[in-house]
This record gives structure tokens, sequence and C-alpha cells, in this order.
């Protein structure tokens, strides 16, 4: 009986070894606290501005190349990869991003065991009143030490913890894809602006052209006595008035250089664009979504999911403090003198050990954690959808915009056309004498106002496209984010 009973615990130890194996499995696969699902919303099925405006099928219509390359000016292609080049406001979102991920990969480190090594030398005078020998004696101990260890993560602490990190490092990622594309949209924005003023400065150029030859009119028929003295001041002063705004529209100009200089990552002072005789940038049409797509295809809104995300595992490290810490430990090596038989047998020790700590009473501070780590959570879900929200207004903004654009364009370019014939007729009516000086400056007035107004209209239907594309997520999907 006493054989028996004596080797019957090394098959029950088997088995405990593999149920304890398999238990310990089991709870390293567990993590507590909420999974993530990303806040729930009502869409619309369709935008109210334009119903009909979805995505094609085929998407022939779709632009095959970075998104700017859409409005088809070689010149705008070229600063745009500038700015992706040497931007410094990229630059800081892309080190921000690269801090994120090199956390993610610090926090994986948890999921495994730490070593070390020790090495200790001890020397130590006995003195005779306490030796055996009645003699002084010097004694020298020398350890070489293996230590190590591990925090099995059974209830998912180390596993929320990366989860939270890795969201919030797509979440950087993602705002690394929203400074990218805001830079761009800026650069664009900018460059329409300065493209206008090269067109208002030829505007303005071709009107103080006019006023001349209207000034020589004057003085010719002020020096045959069937013109006043006034009509020469008159048109002397309508020619100078637009002499000055000629001046004050270079300062736009300039300040839009500057601006395109800093988006590419230039000092103003080393950067510079010629001026060109027109805009000469296409309207483009602009592929369709239906509003659900912007969920996939703005990397704001997946910004704002991804930060929800890493607060929704934030709460699982905090309900994982309800249980207990399980730590093991190790450590084997020698110990002994003298130092050249160190490492030998008769030398050799080992130990481990098994710890678990808990707390028994913390007056409610874990609960609160929790509670803490809850409402933290509410706010990133409210936060969500409020970008989405803002996500569909910006395109129902821009695509009100570029319909009523549409229309005051096609109205504003009639009264261009109908301005251009009453000056003209004001004119040929001022050399024939029927009509005084002052109709003919009022309709050539009235001609130009209306001719900037037309300038004005491009402008905005141009800054508006851009703000369309921006609003859609440009060229960007959230597939682009990073994989955890």
């Amino acid at each position: 009986m006493s054989e028996l009973s004596h080797k019957q615990p090394a098959g029950c130890n088997r088995r405990a070894l593999v149920l304890g194996a398999a238990w310990l499995a089991l709870a390293a696969g567990c993590a507590v606290g909420p999974d993530f699902k990303r806040p729930a919303m009502a869409l619309p099925a369709a935008f109210k501005e334009n119903p009909g405006w979805k995505v094609a099928s085929p998407d022939e219509a779709a632009p095959r190349g970075p998104w700017w390359e859409v409005f088809g000016d070689p010149v705008l292609n070229d600063l745009e990869v500038q700015v992706e080049k040497a931007n410094e406001t990229l630059k800081e979102a892309v080190a921000t991003y690269d801090e994120a991920r090199q956390v993610v990969r610090s926090d994986r480190t948890a999921y495994l065991p730490t070593i070390g090594v020790e090495g200790l030398a001890n020397k130590s005078r006995i003195p005779s009143s306490q030796s055996a020998t009645g003699h002084a004696t010097t004694n020298s101990t020398y350890t070489g030490e293996l230590t190590g260890s591990w925090a099995p993560d059974f209830w998912g602490k180390t596993r929320r913890t990366v989860e939270a990190d890795v969201a919030t490092a797509q979440a950087d990622a993602a705002a690394l894809a929203v400074a990218r594309l805001s830079l761009q949209a800026t650069l664009a924005t900018d460059y329409v602006g300065l493209r206008v003023a090269d067109d208002q400065l030829r505007l303005l150029e071709n009107a103080v052209a006019a006023y001349k030859r209207t000034l020589e009119i004057t003085k010719n028929k002020y020096a045959v006595g069937v013109s006043g003295r006034g009509d020469i001041i008159t048109a002397q002063t309508q020619l100078d008035s637009t002499r000055a705004q000629l001046i004050s529209a270079g300062i736009q100009r300039a300040q839009y250089e500057h601006a395109i200089a800093v988006l590419v990552g230039k000092a103003p002072a080393e950067f510079s664009l010629p001026r060109r005789a027109e805009v000469g940038l296409t309207r483009p049409e602009i592929p369709g979504v239906v509003p659900s797509e912007l969920l996939e295809r703005r990397p704001d809104v997946a910004e704002a999911e991804r930060l929800a995300a890493s607060a929704n595992a934030r709460v699982g490290i905090q309900v994982a403090a309800y249980f207990p810490t399980v730590s093991l430990s190790g450590a084997a090596g020698y110990e002994g003198s003298p130092l050249g038989s160190l490492f030998s047998a008769p030398f050799r020790f080992w130990t481990l050990g098994a710890q678990a700590t808990d707390s028994l009473l913390d007056w409610g501070q874990r609960h609160d954690l929790v509670l803490s780590a809850k409402a933290a959570y509410e706010s990133s879900a409210a936060s969500y959808r409020e970008t989405v929200l803002t996500a569909l207004q910006q395109v129902e903004d821009n695509l009100s915009n570029l319909r009523i654009l549409a229309e005051e364009a096609k109205v504003q370019n009639q009264a261009v056309t109908e301005a251009a014939q009453a000056s003209q007729i004001a004119l040929n009516e001022y050399n024939a004498g029927t009509v005084d000086f002052t109709t003919v400056a009022t309709a050539q007035v009235t001609e130009l106002n209306n001719r900037e107004t037309s300038l004005s209209i491009l402008n905005s239907q141009l800054t508006s496209s851009i703000a369309l594309i921006q609003a859609l997520g440009g060229g960007w999907t959230q597939s682009d984010l990073p994989k955890p």
C-alpha cells in the first residue's frame, strides 16, 4: 500500500499539470471588459442637397490618380507632391504616429517574461572575538545568478492595454491622413486664389488700358470744344482709381505666393510662381457617394472611431483591476567560494515562486475608476457621432454651394455680356454727342464690377469643389489604416 501511495502522485501530478496548463491557457484567452462596437447612429439614405448624387456604376468617372489631378493643372500637381515631401506640419504628424507605434511595441513586451542576470562578490572580516578559532578570519562569497519573472495575462489587462494603444496608434495614423488632406486642400485653395488673383490683375490691367483710351477720347473732345473740363477730370479719376485697385490686387497675390511657399517647405524669398493669362483650372465633375460611405472615406471619422475603440479598451483595463495579480518568479545560479570552483555542482542553487495579490478593501476606488473609464468612452462615442454629423454637414454645404453657384454663374455671365454691351453703346453715344460722360463712366464701372463678380464666382466654384473633395476624404479609405 505504501508503494502504491508513493507511485500514484506522479500520475496525478501529470494530470494536474495538464489541467493546470489548460486552465492557464483558458484564462490567458479571456479579456474582461466590453468588446468594441462602432457607436451606432442613424444615417440618411442620400444627401438632401442632391438626392440623385451617388456612385457611378461602374465607377468610370472617379479620378484614377491623386485627387488634385482632376483640376488639370501640372503646376498644382507638382506643388502637391512637394507638400508630401517637405511640409513641416506633416513631418510633425508623422513623428507623432511613429511615437504611438513604438508605445504599442513597448506594450507587447509585457506578454513575455523578464530575464535578468546578477553577479555579486562579497568579502567580510570576522573579528577574533567572534571567531571559533580565536583568530580573525576573512571570508569571500561569490554569486552568479539568472533570474526570471512573468505575470500571466489572466484577465486580459495587457491585451486591453495593447488593444487601446493599437487603436490610439491607428487614430494617430488617421490624424496624419487628416493633416495631409488638410494641407493638400489648403495648398489647392491657395493656388486657386493665386490664379484668380492673376486673372484679377489681368482684368484690371485691361480696364486701365480701356480707361486710358476713354481719357484720350475725352481730351480730344475737349480740345475741339465739344466736351467740358469736368469730363476730363472724371475720366482721369476713374483711371487713377482703377490703377490703385490694380496695385492693391498685387498684395493678395503676393500673400498667396508666400503661403504656398511655406506649405511646400520653402522660405518665401526662395519661391515664386510666374503669372499667367488665365486661371487655367478645370472645374471637375466629382463622383458622388452615399452618406454611409463617409464612415469609410473620412480620415477624421476613422480617427474619432479609433479613439472611441481605445477608450473602450481602457474600460477593460480598469475592470481587470478587480481580479488578483498573479506573478511567477524563479532564480538559478551558483553561490560560494572560492571563485575558481564557483561554477560547479556543489555551489548550484535554484528557487521557484508564485505570488498572488489582491486588494480586499479599496473604498470604491476600482469601481470609481471603471465608471470614469466608461464615462470617457461615452465622451469619445459622442465625439465620434458629432464628427460624422459634421462630415454630413460639410458635404451638404458644398453640394448646395456648387448647385447655387452654378445657377449664379449662368446669370452672372449674362450680366457681364449685357454690361459690356451697355458700356460700348454708352461710349459710342458719347462720341456721337448724345450722352454726357457720366453715362460712360457709370457703364464702364458697371462692366468692371460685373466681370469681378464673375471672377469671384469662379473662385468660389473652384474652392467649393476642393472643399467637397476634402469633405469626401480625398482619395483616402479606412483600409489605408495600419493593421494591428
